[in-house]
């Protein structure tokens, strides 16, 4: 897999994410995908696998009335595609101790992806 059938790969991966299309990023994932977001600092979420993602994917996407990552840049670090990314959601109901439901969140922030056998095997979010 050369370096434009990757980044093809994650643009279309952040496609399916803004129009809640699940199966169509799982359909993307390697069965054992390795999932990590991190939040100023802190780990808030990790998975193992590719049934472990779905399920915190859907969770992820019901807490939101629409949401939209944009690409801003891209860059190879040795096998793995860094994006820096700009997103932005408006919430469907409100989070314990947080924002509410109909609240505008705006993040930036990038995404490290790695890849075996053809797929997503790693993915990264930091903001």
């Amino acid at each position: 897999m050369n370096n434009e059938q990757k980044e093809a790969m994650i643009r279309e991966y952040v496609q399916h994410y803004n129009s809640f299309d699940i199966d169509g990023m799982v359909s993307l994932l390697h069965e054992e995908v390795r999932f990590r977001n991190v939040s100023n600092g802190e780990v808030t979420a990790e998975t193992a696998g590719v049934e472990s993602f779905r399920k915190l994917a859907k969770q992820s996407a019901a807490l939101f009335k629409n949401r939209c990552q944009k690409v801003l840049i891209s860059c190879f670090h040795e096998d793995q595609l860094e994006v820096e990314i700009d997103y932005e959601g408006t919430l469907a109901e409100d989070i314990p101790g947080g924002p509410k439901a109909g609240e505008l969140i705006k993040l930036q922030g990038f995404s490290r992806f790695a890849f075996q056998d053809g797929k997503i095997f790693a993915i990264e979010d930091r903001s």
